[in-house]
């Protein structure tokens, strides 16, 4: 009884992640869908990180969005995300002393 649960729980959560790499491949999307897909990941990432930047000390925001713009500047730059990094965090490290 074990094994059958064990494949019918394998079964379930391979397929959902095997049939959309074969459905993917024959779709073709118009070039502003493409557009809209390929903005999807910054969205995300900036939804994630933004709350993050205003309550990284609270009751002072502007601490942290010093930091995002340091990092923005960094990264405009074509630095290394390691460099824009630890420029945020000197950044808000300095300002918090």
């Amino acid at each position: 009884m074990i094994l059958l649960i064990i494949l019918g729980m394998s079964l379930v959560t391979i397929i959902p992640r095997i049939i959309p790499a074969f459905v993917v491949e024959k779709l073709q999307f118009k070039p502003w869908v493409n557009r809209w897909l390929g903005a999807i990941p910054y969205a995300a990432l900036g939804a994630l990180i933004f709350p993050g930047i205003l309550f990284v000390v609270p009751n002072e925001q502007i601490i942290g969005i010093v930091g995002g713009l340091v990092a923005i500047i960094i990264a405009s730059l074509g630095l290394n995300v390691v460099f824009v990094v630890i420029g945020a965090i000197l950044t808000v490290f300095l300002l918090t002393l």
